[in-house]
């Protein structure tokens, strides 16, 4: 597991980006509303490295579209440095410089008629940063080409993303965002398509980066093992909710909510329990079941634990409160175990 940085500070004196009871909703055609989050609050700043976790469906990829201004919120609120985010397009423009997303799939995210060096400065034009600057756009490529790990970086400049490997690929995917010289990254599963090997360097370069530039990195991921091994913080999502988070040692080493264990217990690392099987499938986001809305697929409901503590009747039917972004656990038996110890 990573240690977090001793300044916690980035390149412009450090960012703070704060979802504040977030919802997301879209209407399908059938007029049904899919509430893609409903009630989300969640912190990342420079310098550190928080990892969201959960399985596809959670809402994992729209919360980190919305706090990188890419989604309106149809409630609550994305703050930036304590304000509001602002809609208008010169404010968003001015965030994406600040804050830049990572895609999941390099081979779909990189234009395969554009050459590395394009690529990496399309942003650099968009933005006009050579205008006026001590470096050269060439220089601005080079530099963010080298700090992705890509050297010498002339080699690669006219190549195209079919001549890369899949590791090269992701690593100009964040050269391209390292160009901005951003405050904070937002990567979507960064390593998910590659093989071990390559997902371990492309790890050690985002905790380099945290290191040397005092970036703060939200990893989106499925995968309980890469937060252990980079992330300072972790967060819990299903169906729309934070359910469970804090530091990370202390959510996956000493785990309090059903969903975590159950997802703890399929990492291979993990030999000390035994898989735990959810039964089904995230259930339809237009229809969140009432009280807990784990509780249909819940492990400690079904084997009768929840009713021994005298909650079953609230994970059925009592809804849940949204989790501070300081963190927690969300679930009534935790609840009423830690009242009755305390």
């Amino acid at each position: 597991m990573s240690e977090p940085t001793s300044t916690g500070h980035g390149p412009g004196g450090g960012l703070s980006l704060e979802a504040r009871d977030v919802a997301v909703s879209f209407t399908s055609r059938g007029g049904a509303v899919a509430a893609a989050l409903d009630g989300v609050d969640l912190s990342v700043r420079s310098g550190e490295i928080v990892a969201l976790v959960g399985e596809s469906g959670s809402g994992k990829t729209t919360l980190a579209r919305t706090l990188a201004g890419l989604q309106p919120p149809t409630g609550g609120e994305v703050l930036v440095d304590g304000a509001p985010m602002g809609r208008r397009g010169r404010e968003l423009k001015a965030l994406r410089r600040r804050v830049q997303m990572v895609l999941q799939d390099p081979a779909g995210a990189l234009n395969p008629r554009h050459t590395v060096y394009d690529s990496v400065a399309e942003g650099i034009r968009l933005h006009g940063l050579a205008r006026g600057a001590d470096r050269t756009e060439e220089q601005m490529v080079a530099d963010a080409l080298s700090a992705a790990g890509l050297r010498p970086p002339e080699r690669l400049y006219l190549r195209y993303p079919h001549e890369l490997s899949g590791g090269q690929r992701q690593r100009v995917l964040i050269a391209g965002a390292l160009a901005l010289q951003p405050e904070l990254l937002i990567a979507d599963e960064p390593v998910s398509s590659l093989d071990a090997s390559i997902r371990g360097e492309v790890l050690a370069l985002l905790l380099k980066l945290r290191a040397e530039l005092g970036l703060g990195v939200l990893v989106v991921t499925h995968d309980l093992g890469l937060a252990w091994n980079i992330a300072d913080r972790t967060a819990v999502m299903y169906l729309g909710r934070i359910v469970d988070a804090g530091p990370t040692e202390e959510v996956l080493t000493n785990p309090q909510h059903p969903y975590t264990k159950a997802l703890l217990s399929v990492v291979p690392e993990t030999d000390r329990v035994s898989p735990v099987v959810l039964q089904g499938e995230i259930p339809d986001p237009t229809r969140i079941p009432a009280g807990c809305r784990f509780h249909p697929r819940c492990p400690e409901l079904a084997s009768g634990a929840a009713a021994a503590a005298g909650v079953d009747a609230d994970c059925r039917r009592t809804p849940l409160p949204v989790l501070p972004a300081s963190g927690g656990c969300a679930c009534h038996l935790v609840a009423a175990r830690q009242k009755v110890s305390s």
